[in-house]
């Protein structure tokens, strides 16, 4: 039988190839010093609440960090789940995400809701879940049925205040992403999230990346419209 290979370990190896290509790109995390763009394709995830996690995992059960992500304070964790379509169809070893969070909600590319069968997943920040598809996620001890929480993750930058100010935006802005030389690819509405605590990185999905090859970009650019 041929081994399952861990998709979040693929994109993980990925990105660290893709940062040793990506130039810099300025923006400032303190005075005088500039902030590097990273650019990282998120694959398909989930972010679970408490109760949630207890309902498939087990009373009291807690996340287990696998890695750590670039973001700080968050983490891949070792636990996954499955999903389950309206159609039967399944996603397996779907990757948990840390830490956990209020309200569960499942982050999928375009290509992903069509292979497990949901129709009309809509393009949404993080946490805006009103009026989205809900699914049935499997872990080893119990099953859960969202009601609402699957969305395709809009793509966004996450960015410190200093770095807002440097490149002349605010919180829920929109700016647009150039990757690669000569026959770039430029993405229009990347949304803008800033908090103090985030460090310099685009987040797009894995259907996102292959479009523009960011696996071969040399050259990224965030730019305010």
């Amino acid at each position: 039988m041929t081994p399952q290979v861990d998709r979040l370990a693929v994109e993980s190896i990925v990105r660290e190839i893709v940062l040793k290509r990506l130039g810099t790109c300025p923006g400032k995390d303190r005075v005088g010093h500039p902030s590097r763009l990273v650019v990282n394709a998120s694959a398909r995830h989930m972010h679970v609440s408490p109760q949630d996690l207890e309902a498939m995992f087990g009373p009291g059960h807690q996340l287990k960090p696998l890695r750590p992500l670039f973001q700080p304070g968050t983490f891949a964790a070792e636990e996954t789940v499955v999903l389950v379509g309206p159609r039967g169809r399944v996603i397996s070893n779907l990757r948990i995400l840390g830490p956990v969070r209020s309200t569960s909600q499942v982050e999928l590319s375009f290509t992903d809701a069509i292979m497990l069968g949901i129709e009309n997943v809509p393009l949404r920040l993080s946490g805006d879940l009103e009026g989205t598809p809900g699914t049935f996620v499997m872990g080893p001890q119990g099953v859960v049925e969202l009601n609402k929480g699957v969305i395709r993750a809009a793509m966004h930058v996450h960015m410190g205040p200093a770095d807002a100010e440097f490149y002349g935006v605010r919180h829920r802005d929109l700016m647009k992403l150039r990757v690669g030389d000569g026959a770039a690819v430029t993405f229009d509405q990347v949304r803008v999230r800033v908090d103090p605590a985030s460090r310099l990185e685009v987040h797009m999905d894995t259907d996102e990346a292959n479009a523009c090859a960011l696996h071969l970009a040399k050259q990224v650019e965030l730019v305010k419209p």
